[in-house]
């Protein structure tokens, strides 16, 4: 079993200050395979104290070392890429061939996407032509406290690490303690790229502890969460007396609208991308809603699609699907599965229980509900596991209203081949993203949602920006 307890703080390795051990569970055979500690608020108040110490110096370092060391980390991440893919699927269950092609993959794609987006940055700007003596500066705003999840661990920590890095500020990062491991790798990779001692620290807790202590520190600046809105609800109050940014990446329930010109492959798309990474993705399209005259041959393809799906461990090779997370986290989607069924929705594929020939592991079913009605509780609670619900509709402006008929906006999906309907629809949806059939998002588009799936942007220009303060300054002298 790897021992995992101490935390990276100041450029250096240390011991917690008190003993707190918390074993990290294989949720593909359910026992531990690491050993982590649990911060006390003395490894939090050390953690901030050195990103402190180190912010200003990092702020007033040029643009073009800062630019150098990220280009040094992209570097030795690639370099560690199979290690960052062993322990993602160790940690939380991706199949070792999703995380070597898809988690290690997007956490390198927003490495390299920020290079490009820094590269042009301009932190001095010119108000305007009519204002010659008018100046605005672009500033780090200063130490964050970033706390992210376990479904895409390198994705998440990417988003916040690298634009902070690259904007000048400093850092304390929480991974989730149930998959911390892959974040202590990333902390090596620091490390070696030659990062000055406390621009990035690493302390490993749970939300109650090391969380709330980042989120009410007065010596936090900011935080940069991802999580369940419930969280983040709580995070944002939390940090209310400090008055600092919070910056929140939330909770979804995409709506996938399926009109009657739907290319063909549209539904197995569909399923598809709701159950990738067992369906722990805050942007999958959990609600398929289709067109009457459309509907039954849908429901046909979507229960063959899943039926197809197979379930294996995390460490087999392939193209299958593994479990989830952890034991709340199979209870709650079993949970779920039962009151669908209990509102009277169709079970066309999966169900309660793990698949067959499994008997260890948090394996869930591909399900698949039908004839669900958006005010069931499948149809509005998030449930984060392989789970898919399909509503009929009639018209366009029906779609375009069960699909806002949701407290979430974060993604949103159109399938048609018609231009301008594709179009008309994405303008009239309440979510911070649609893509439109099968066309995922270029390099440098932003990520983040409406309503409660958060506020802030991740990605691009947009990501360097969440992490800087606008001051604007008059009378400045001609250069």
């Amino acid at each position: 079993m790897l021992d995992k307890r101490q935390f990276y703080i100041n450029g250096q390795w240390v011991a917690p200050s008190q003993a707190h051990d918390l074993e990290v569970i294989n949720p593909s055979n359910e026992e531990a395979c690491a050993t982590i500690s649990l911060g006390a608020q003395a490894d939090t108040n050390a953690a901030v104290a050195a990103a402190r110490a180190a912010f200003i110096p990092w702020m007033n370092t040029p643009k073009e070392e800062r630019l150098t060391l990220i280009e040094r980390l992209l570097e030795v991440y690639n370099n560690r890429a199979e290690d960052m893919a062993i322990a993602i699927s160790l940690e939380m269950g991706a199949p070792i061939d999703l995380a070597r092609q898809q988690q290690v993959t997007s956490g390198a794609w927003h490495i390299k996407n920020f290079i490009r987006a820094f590269r042009d940055f301009e932190f001095d700007r010119m108000l305007g032509n009519h204002a010659p003596n008018d100046r605005i500066l672009m500033e780090p705003i200063g130490v964050v406290g970033m706390i992210t999840p376990w479904n895409w661990p390198m994705n998440q920590v990417t988003l916040k690490a690298i634009p902070a890095m690259a904007t000048g500020c400093t850092m304390v990062l929480k991974p989730s303690e149930i998959a911390p491991l892959s974040a202590m790798v990333f902390a090596e990779i620091v490390d070696e790229a030659g990062f000055p001692s406390g621009v990035f620290n690493l302390v490993n807790g749970d939300g109650l502890g090391v969380g709330t202590q980042l989120s009410g520190h007065a010596g936090v600046d900011m935080i940069s969460f991802t999580g369940s809105t419930r969280a983040g609800a709580a995070i944002q109050k939390n940090a209310a007396d400090s008055v600092k940014r919070v910056s929140l990446e939330l909770g979804g329930k995409g709506a996938n609208i399926v009109f009657a010109d739907a290319d063909e492959k549209a539904v197995k798309r569909g399923v598809l991308h709701c159950m990738n990474n067992t369906g722990q993705s805050c942007n999958a399209p959990t609600r398929m809603l289709v067109q009457r005259e459309v509907y039954d041959l849908a429901v046909k393809t979507a229960a063959a699609t899943a039926d197809k799906i197979t379930v294996g461990n995390a460490s087999d090779e392939g193209r299958h699907m593994g479990p989830v997370v952890s034991e709340a986290q199979y209870n709650k989607i079993q949970g779920l599965i039962e009151v669908g069924i209990n509102e009277g929705a169709r079970l066309i594929a999966g169900g309660l229980g793990r698949p067959d020939g499994s008997n260890r592991g948090y394996f869930v079913r591909p399900t698949v509900f039908a004839d669900v009605n958006n005010q069931m509780t499948i149809a509005r609670e998030e449930i984060f596991g392989p789970v898919l619900v399909m509503i009929p509709f009639d018209t366009e402006a029906e779609a375009i209203e069960i699909a806002n008929d949701t407290p979430y906006g974060l993604t949103d999906y159109v399938q048609t081949q018609d231009g301008d309907k594709a179009n008309r629809v994405a303008r009239q949806l309440r979510a911070g993203m649609v893509e439109m059939n099968g066309q995922g998002r270029a390099a440098g588009s932003p990520f983040g949602g409406y309503k409660q799936s958060g506020n802030g942007r991740e990605g691009g220009v947009w990501g360097l920006e969440d992490f800087l303060e606008v001051k604007a300054v008059s009378g400045w002298a001609a250069e």
